[in-house]
């Protein structure tokens, strides 16, 4: 149930959060009449609440006329059933950001928390120039030729010869990663991804209706998996992974980007996370420096800030442009001011990057000497960059915890949701980008939450009162 999102982060008894997002998922549409909720103690189980909890949010809504509960049946929303409807997204990275709450500090979401000076420099600079166009529409679907000639120069300086016919400027990473879902995925299709991997990756695959199949991180044995599958693509995260902060190695790194070209497998390398190495840490090479034919995956989103919606993707140019066709359906282009500060700032990204190493360097340090004095039971190794900690849990699991942890004010994301397999339960992710004083008091609401926590099954609980 991860569309129930944050349920149980405002005010008053359990069971009348639950019952009143169950009401709001029922009213807009989100759960059509006839779909099955889950049994009472599965409920419980996975949102770490006693199963009269449950039991008394689910009698509200029947005495409401919401939901029909039938021994036998089990409990289902009332009316007839319909035509199933395409739901939107149950990510919980997504949720937490559709749906937010004052006073709950998210360590489920990262990115640089404000614009930094830079930007705006870039937006000043380039102001002159917005103010003199003239004979351009500013419809772009491949982006600003600008913006793409510096991106192209920035293979270059990296040793990946690349001209701007083969970059096609996004509205953020995200938009890039959907636009090659829809361009390389037929409905059934297999794709290949790490487990665990960036879920934002396997929802918006789901949404083209692939069908994910996980190898280990880095994915080791791609070559026989392509052979056993025969995907459309695959995935993988090969500088400072999500959630896992790992490197690929040189000779893997090598070795994966021919086993695809060997193959003939299309292989996505999504590099936004590669420029958040800490001070020393090199930036290493794109696999498409081992195989042209690799589409990389790159933007400004963690390196400068989320609200600078520039991604871009480089790939061939014949996929470049039916990719820009795809865009031009949707939003005939992305915004032009925003391209221009980019062009501008992305030769002059070097001293951002080394600002933002530093701080996120700090906050790693930070957040694992407050799990380690609050929590130290809880392994985090250490990483060599990107932007979170990958926890595994000493018992229970992350998803039940992580709806322990949000009523204590403070939200993480379970591993399951991080895995193709569902699989993960012990582990939840973390990240360290939030202020000192931030991640100080996450960790202190965390201890509080795990104080509070005992494993499914082995939980003592205090019914609620049933007064509906």
């Amino acid at each position: 149930m991860e569309r129930l999102g944050r349920w149980s982060s405002g005010r008053g008894p359990l069971y009348v959060l639950l019952a009143a997002r169950l009401r709001e998922l029922i009213d807009e549409g989100e759960l059509p009449p006839g779909t099955g909720l889950p049994p009472d103690r599965a409920l419980a189980s996975a949102l770490a609440v006693g199963r009269t909890t449950v039991v008394a949010a689910y009698e509200q809504l029947t005495v409401e006329g919401r939901i029909v509960r039938r021994q036998g049946s089990g409990t289902r929303v009332a009316g007839e059933e319909a035509a199933p409807l395409r739901t939107t997204t149950d990510a919980p990275s997504f949720l937490h950001l559709l749906e937010p709450r004052d006073g709950v500090i998210l360590l489920a979401c990262a990115a640089p928390d404000a614009p930094p000076p830079e930007l705006v420099e870039a937006y000043t600079r380039t102001l002159p120039e917005l103010a003199t166009t003239v004979g351009d529409i500013g419809y772009h679907p491949m982006g600003h030729p600008a913006l793409r000639r510096a991106i192209a120069d920035r293979y270059q300086q990296r040793g990946v010869p690349t001209t701007p016919d083969r970059v096609l400027v996004t509205t953020g990473g995200q938009q890039a990663l959907s636009l090659l879902a829809r361009a390389l995925v037929r409905p059934g299709d297999r794709v290949l991804v790490e487990a665990p991997t960036y879920p934002g990756a396997l929802e918006a695959f789901r949404e083209e209706a692939a069908v994910p199949r996980a190898l280990p991180v880095g994915l080791p044995g791609l070559a026989a998996a392509a052979v056993a599958h025969d995907p459309a693509f695959a995935y993988v995260i090969s500088t400072y992974h999500n959630p896992t902060g790992a490197v690929l190695p040189a000779l893997p790194r090598r070795r994966l980007a021919e086993d695809a070209a060997a193959a003939g497998l299309a292989l996505i390398d999504d590099e936004v996370p590669a420029e958040l190495g800490f001070p020393g840490e090199p930036t290493p090479p794109p696999l498409a420096m081992y195989n042209d034919q690799v589409i990389t995956i790159g933007s400004l989103s963690k390196v400068v800030w989320g609200g600078l919606r520039i991604g871009w993707v480089r790939a061939l140019a014949p996929l470049i442009a039916r990719l820009a066709r795809l865009r031009a359906v949707h939003d005939l282009g992305g915004n032009i001011p925003a391209q221009l500060a980019a062009a501008y700032l992305l030769p002059r990204l070097d001293a951002l990057r080394r600002r933002g190493a530093a701080r996120r360097h700090a906050g790693h340090d930070h957040l694992r000497a407050e799990l380690a004095r609050h929590l130290p039971d809880w392994p985090a190794p250490a990483v060599r960059g990107g932007q979170t900690l990958w926890v595994r849990l000493p018992y229970g699991d992350g998803t039940s915890f992580a709806q322990a942890a949000l009523r204590q004010g403070v939200a993480v994301l379970p591993g399951p949701g991080l895995d193709a397999n569902g699989r993960g339960e012990q582990y939840v992710r973390l990240h360290f980008v939030a202020q000192q004083d931030e991640l100080t008091e996450a960790v202190r609401r965390l201890a509080a939450a795990w104080q509070d926590y005992r494993a499914p099954g082995n939980r003592v609980t205090s019914p609620p009162a049933l007064a509906i």
